[in-house]
């Protein structure tokens, strides 16, 4: 696991174990949320096949984790859609959430990264990840299982709160165009940052002028269904300045992995996700866009 420290004893670390999950199964201050979805090819289907005792299936495509306006098809929930979500899986401020994805590849853990950042928007206070997700946790036999439907006591509409700084908007990302006062980081693949590839979300291919790329599968071990190791981590990212960051990619998922392993794990200040990334600043066609190869690197 990337987090090794101890927490202190009002916190949770970003990532934890199946063995930590297993030693606290059944407590109520935990609230287990499984988001199984189209994403990983198992969504409510598995979730009904397997899943761990007391928890709650919210997919993470279909209800509402996200939401579209325009040809932004990633965008954070309105604050009263995101009261209900969070009411609606029984979450109470009080309690842990856990998120759990199926630990099968780099965009299903981004799904997981992504509802981290969500529920940090909504201002909720301790949440974690499940390392390795239900394919961890299934690895141990010993570890139990239960199948059909389960359904969470209900809660009011969560108090949500929104958050400033994890978020970037718009004038965010203007600015850093016109100061360079912060790293606009492209969290695709090449082919996407060279404008090669197109994402159909996207009125045109491309990438925001003066950014710089970090891959967001980079960071995901495939042999061991994880995040790499913190050392793996903080050498992978070593090329980007330490300055505040604003991660993007095509609707605002593959950049929840390096929100997370920036301003969650290795602690970095200032790292904030843009949530509307290619697919919303494509739409207007008067706002900038380079394509080809980097041009930092060009001379």
């Amino acid at each position: 696991m990337p987090e090794v420290e101890k927490p202190a004893p009002d916190t949770v670390p970003s990532l934890v174990s199946a063995d930590w999950l297993a030693q606290r199964l059944g407590d109520p201050a935990l609230r287990l949320i499984d988001i199984r979805s189209v994403v990983d090819g198992g969504a409510r289907g598995a979730y009904l096949t397997a899943h761990i005792p007391g928890t709650v299936h919210s997919d993470y495509v279909e209800d509402g984790w996200r939401a579209t306006r325009g040809m932004a098809t990633g965008l954070l929930p309105e604050p009263d859609a995101l009261a209900v979500l969070l009411g609606g899986i029984g979450l109470t401020p009080e309690q842990t959430a856990v998120v759990i994805a199926a630990g099968t590849s780099a965009g299903d853990f981004a799904a997981a990264a992504r509802v981290f950042w969500t529920l940090r928007m909504a201002g909720h206070p301790r949440i974690t990840i499940l390392d390795g997700g239900m394919a961890a946790w299934t690895a141990d036999p010993a570890r139990p299982v239960v199948g059909g439907p389960s359904k969470p006591p209900q809660a009011a509409p969560y108090p949500v709160a929104i958050a400033s700084g994890p978020r970037a908007e718009i004038p965010r990302v203007v600015r850093a165009l016109a100061t360079d006062d912060a790293v606009l980081l492209d969290t695709r693949a090449l082919s996407f940052f060279e404008g090669r590839a197109q994402s159909p979300q996207a009125r045109v291919p491309g990438r925001l002028p003066g950014a710089f790329l970090l891959d967001h599968t980079t960071l995901w071990d495939a042999a061991s269904g994880r995040l790499k190791d913190r050392a793996a981590l903080e050498a992978l990212v070593a090329s980007v300045p330490k300055a505040p960051v604003v991660t993007y990619c095509n609707t605002g998922h593959q950049a929840a992995t390096p929100w997370l392993v920036l301003s969650e794990i290795l602690g970095w200040p200032d790292v904030s996700l843009y949530d509307g990334s290619m697919s919303e600043w494509t739409e207007e066609p008067s706002r900038p866009v380079a394509t080809g190869p980097d041009e930092r690197k060009r001379g």
